[in-house]
């Protein structure tokens, strides 16, 4: 072990490390006068590499070290100088000789040298370079920057701007993003690699210099990829991929346009990145430097192929989310249109604005006995499973509302349907998010000028009263269909005087603009007579431009009252002696109504037909009813729960052909029951008298 004694005195041990700093030491030291200028310095750092000390000696700093912002440097200075309050750490940039004039980035510290008395003798700086740290964390925030500002929309242009604004000017000059035309039309992306006969849309550009930068072809172009190039290049081998570019390159000739560009911005650095996902080519991404910075290197061409992972990604969900929606569209277009009905006692009209992420359609439904069935609902999602779901559901509800079910029960059964969809469609791709469904199932029936609504997790309706009042009755409201909740559903009765105007919205943003003070159902009294179409048209027109963007579905209906005169009433007894009784009455009424001979004659065995089964089958008290509307109804009601079923009698059968002559005559026949009765009813086409 040395020998303290070995070690020169505190004053030469002071020069000999000092010595040691300014010769050998990593960190860049200098010492300034007073006046800033530089008393001595060590040039053995990277910083100062190139630099002779003869060069720098005397010389002001911060032009001593090439020093960027030299009035801010300077002014950093002078503060320590006068103040004594030390500066660490502080990030400066320069452009050092020895790098060509590239920009580097130092890491400068300050401390005040004072001499014994006091006195203030000037500064002492380090100077470190601190380029590839800074390089990196500017990376990484580069990446983060990318992965929270790419891909926040589901369109692929946007996806596309997105990623120029995220990479100008903290990484790039310029900025290009080219997307394959097929893809952009919704096709799959093409295999990869390919060089010739890719033709490539310009979807983004962007540039640190504004709008005065010059571009080889504007936004929307689309072209060939140029070949051979270093795009080709990229696109074969699937990488990113650096190139410095020299004045006359032979692979400039492919695109002379993109050579100009390239010769009036002065950009001296390219990176060219494919956007790849599955083994398909989404696109190209083209990032320029200029001269001023630093040429892209192989750590630059790293970072881009992260960030370009997440922007194909993002692109390809926007482009698959086209494609379903274009395809849903065509589907929803060969649908069978909404079924809008009016009747004698109801207009009805509707509107569909498409938009949003569910699928929303709306039906009327002629029932017997004058009713109308009146339906709204949704499938959760927009794309074409949905839309394809909702068509099923809308056949199934017609089937179901034919059976004449009650509409709790027919939600009921609506459910199980949603549940076997559902449970069909995660069979076949299990990653599918679950089918789940809102509707609205209300029953008008004009007679008693009551609504019957069940509801399953959608928007019950608006209700514009004929005084000018409108509100949204409290309605029971059950789960949505094929959802986990196995609560029942309920329906709900609800007196609707003549003249209202009864709004079935999609959505609850449109419940709460129909339901607003200066909403346009606020003069639905006004427009009593007017087009109802006018008013839905009015409704969409106003909705805030939020609300809109979110698509309208949305069915209106205004009550009228049913004549009285078309309806009549006959109880009947539980003797035989009935059935003669019921076809008098209708005898004399058809007459009344002027109904043909034909039509009158075959009503007359279907009421001798009905009432005969009630006495035979049926529980007391028993009522026939008979209705002229669109068509002629005739209504034989009982308290009992047993249904006729239609026979095919053999020759030698004594009975079973009363409801087979019944189904012969009549158009449409049925049963449906209620809490306190059934009802048999058929339906004739009426043809007046001649």
């Amino acid at each position: 072990m040395a020998d303290a004694d070995d070690f020169p005195g505190a004053g030469d041990a002071g020069a000999v490390v000092l010595d040691a700093l300014f010769t050998q030491a990593p960190v860049g030291l200098a010492v300034l006068d007073s006046e800033l200028c530089v008393v001595r310095i060590n040039t053995a750092t990277p910083a100062m590499q190139g630099m002779r000390e003869e060069d720098v000696v005397g010389r002001a700093f911060p032009a001593s070290h090439h020093v960027i912002d030299t009035d801010v440097a300077e002014a950093l200075a002078r503060r320590v100088l006068e103040t004594g309050v030390p500066v660490r750490g502080r990030i400066v940039r320069a452009r050092p000789p020895a790098h060509g004039g590239q920009e580097r980035l130092y890491e400068l510290s300050a401390f005040r040298l004072l001499a014994g008395d006091g006195a203030v003798l000037g500064l002492c700086i380090t100077v470190l370079d601190v380029t590839e740290r800074e390089r990196a964390q500017a990376r990484l925030a580069v990446l983060d920057k990318v992965r929270e500002g790419v891909g926040r929309t589901l369109d692929m242009v946007a996806t596309c701007r997105e990623l120029a604004h995220a990479l100008v000017p903290v990484f790039a000059d310029v900025v290009v993003v080219e997307l394959v035309e097929a893809v952009v039309a919704g096709d799959e992306p093409p295999p990869a690699p390919l060089l010739s006969r890719l033709t490539l849309r310009r979807s983004a550009f962007l540039s640190g210099a504004g709008e005065d930068q010059p571009q080889a072809h504007p936004l929307g172009h689309v072209g060939l990829l140029p070949f051979p190039s270093p795009y080709s290049r990229a696109l074969a081998e699937r990488r990113p991929l650096t190139v410095a570019i020299a004045s006359g390159a032979d692979w400039l000739d492919s695109d002379p346009h993109i050579a100009w560009a390239i010769r009036e911005s002065g950009v001296r650095s390219l990176l060219v990145v494919p956007l790849t996902v599955r083994d398909g080519v989404i696109g190209l991404v083209s990032l320029y430097r200029t001269a001023r910075r630093s040429p892209y290197d192989q750590n630059d061409a790293l970072l881009a192929r992260d960030f370009a992972l997440h922007t194909a990604l993002s692109v390809d969900n926007a482009r698959r989310y086209a494609r379903d929606h274009s395809v849903a569209a065509t589907v929803l277009r060969h649908m069978p249109p909404a079924h809008v009905a009016s009747q004698a006692a109801l207009e009805v009209d509707g509107i569909t604005r498409p938009g949003g992420d569910e699928s929303a359609w709306y039906d009327t439904i002629p029932l017997s006995g004058a009713r109308t069935a009146l339906v709204t609902g949704s499938v959760s999602g927009g794309d074409i499973h949905a839309t394809a779901a909702m068509g099923q559901l809308r056949t199934v509800i017609h089937t179901l509302a034919a059976l004449g079910l009650e509409p709790a029960d027919l939600l009921a059964r609506l459910n199980d349907t949603v549940n076997f969809l559902m449970t069909e469609g995660v069979a076949q791709a299990p990653g599918r998010l679950p089918l789940t469904a809102g509707c609205v199932y209300a029953v008008y029936d004009p007679l008693t000028t009551t609504c019957t609504i069940a509801r399953a997790g959608h928007p019950g309706p608006v209700i514009a009263h004929p005084d000018g009042t409108v509100d949204q009755p409290d309605l029971a409201c059950g789960p949505r269909l094929g959802s986990r909740d196995q609560a029942p559903f309920a329906a709900t009765d609800i007196r609707i005087p003549p003249g209202s105007v009864v709004a079935f919205p999609a959505t609850r943003a449109l419940t709460a603009h129909l339901k607003s003070t200066t909403g346009p159902l606020r003069r639905a009294r006004a427009l009593t007579d007017s087009l109802l179409h006018q008013l839905c048209e009015d409704v969409v027109r106003a909705l805030p431009e939020a609300t809109a963007a979110g698509g309208a579905v949305l069915l209106l209906a205004r009550t009228r009252a049913f004549p009285p005169d078309r309806v009549a009433t006959c109880p009947l007894g539980n003797e035989l002696s009935a059935a003669a009784s019921a076809r008098g009455f209708t005898t004399d009424k058809l007459a009344d109504w002027s109904v043909a001979a034909e039509t009158a004659f075959n009503t007359e065995l279907i009421v001798s037909e009905l009432v005969t089964n009630a006495i035979r089958y049926g529980t007391p008290p028993l009522e026939l009813r008979l209705i002229l509307d669109r068509t002629l109804t005739c209504e034989v009601s009982d308290s009992g729960a047993t249904a006729p079923h239609l026979r095919h009698a053999r020759t030698t059968d004594e009975g079973g052909r009363g409801l087979y002559i019944v189904a012969q005559l009549a158009e449409a026949w049925g049963a449906r029951y209620s809490a306190e009765a059934k009802t048999i009813w058929t339906e004739q086409t009426v043809e007046p008298r001649r």
